[in-house]
């Protein structure tokens, strides 16, 4: 991994600053800087676009001029850019060491194993595999291969409606939480759903009988930042302030959702913001980046965290980390995948338009 190198860490925030500028400005229409939703502020200053992962790689390659991405996110996102980018592009991530715990649970190896137990013998019927977009390009490539799909927190309804109609069962990685709240959107009953613990599951003598039984299988998997809210904290919320309205992303944990007015993607959250009424109270279940922003650009409503929680990984890139690779444009941290990873990873996100 490429570190910051340190002179970095050392420069004055405003010398940074304005060397950024002096190279965006240089580099014009060739460079696209992309913003997550989640990074800090000092660093979506200088996005040409923010966003969700999906949505800003798909606006990177769709700028026929540009030449140079840079991935302002976490290390999953700047791989998808990758995945998705035109022939004359390159990525580069500010900070390889900003990975994904969420992504890490899911590892190939581990997936591999339980792919194995779960398909058996073929008595479970076909079994059709959907990975979350906060995973690694090796889990789309496995989807891909399997004639499986990617999807998104906004379509993940979709997907298992999809993978219905195509198998017998669906194996979701590697979100539990997103996989229950959107099993209940869908109507699957609770009594059909299957949770794979990788540290458990391979040695349960009783598998194969409960992979038989049921019609959806969830990877045990978390987004720490999601799983910091609680039950409670929206109670007090609504002891505190009856009339305010409580919005969280599908991440968070289904008691969390059952107890919220609205649940959906980071998209759907600044939407709910803005459609709210001027003068109205939303208390808002993500990342803290993203609620100061939304509180900050609505000034005439009240926008809270519903408790304040924050991805570290996300906060690892500062302008610093940007400079650097703008120094280096088209050389430092640039990112790779695999041409074969590459190729069946297309497959899955491609199963994804069939049902978006």
């Amino acid at each position: 991994m490429d570190r910051l190198p340190e002179a970095y860490g050392h420069m004055d925030p405003e010398e940074v600053r304005s060397r950024i500028q002096e190279k965006k400005a240089a580099l014009g229409k060739r460079l696209v800087i992309l913003g997550h939703h989640y990074q800090r502020q000092e660093v979506i200053d200088f996005a040409d676009f923010r966003g969700d992962s999906l949505g800003l790689s798909r606006l990177a390659a769709a700028q026929a001029d540009c030449e140079f991405i840079v991935f302002c996110g976490v290390r999953f996102m700047a791989e998808s850019a990758e995945i998705l980018r035109r022939e004359h592009q390159t990525v580069q991530h500010p900070d390889p060491l900003s990975g994904c715990p969420l992504a890490d649970m899911a590892d190939i190896a581990s997936v591999r194993q339980a792919w194995d137990r779960v398909v058996g013998d073929g008595t479970a019927g076909k079994v059709i595999p959907i990975t979350y977009m906060n995973s690694g390009s090796d889990l789309k490539a496995f989807c891909g291969e399997r004639d499986g799909a990617v999807c998104t927190s906004s379509n993940a309804g979709a997907a298992f409606q999809w993978a219905r109609t195509k198998g017998d069962k669906a194996f979701f990685f590697p979100d539990e939480n997103l996989g229950r709240n959107t099993a209940r959107q869908v109507g699957i009953p609770a009594e059909e759903i299957l949770l794979w613990d990788p540290g458990v599951s391979p040695g349960d003598p009783e598998i194969e009988k409960r992979v038989r039984e049921a019609s959806l299988i969830l990877w045990k998997g978390f987004c720490h930042v999601h799983t910091d809210f609680r039950p409670e904290h929206i109670r007090r919320i609504r002891e505190e302030d009856p009339s305010a309205r409580v919005v969280v992303h599908p991440e968070c944990s289904e008691e969390v959702v059952v107890e919220a007015d609205a649940v959906g993607s980071t998209e759907f959250i600044c939407r709910y913001v803005e459609d709210a009424p001027a003068g109205s109270s939303v208390y808002i279940g993500t990342e803290i980046n993203l609620v100061s922003r939304l509180a900050a650009s609505h000034p005439d409503k009240k926008i809270y965290e519903v408790f304040r929680s924050l991805c570290p990984n996300m906060f690892r890139i500062g302008p610093p980390n940007l400079l650097r690779v703008l120094d280096e444009i088209g050389e430092a941290n640039r990112v790779f995948v695999d041409a074969d990873v590459k190729h069946l990873a297309r497959i899955a996100l491609e199963n994804m338009l069939s049902f978006s």
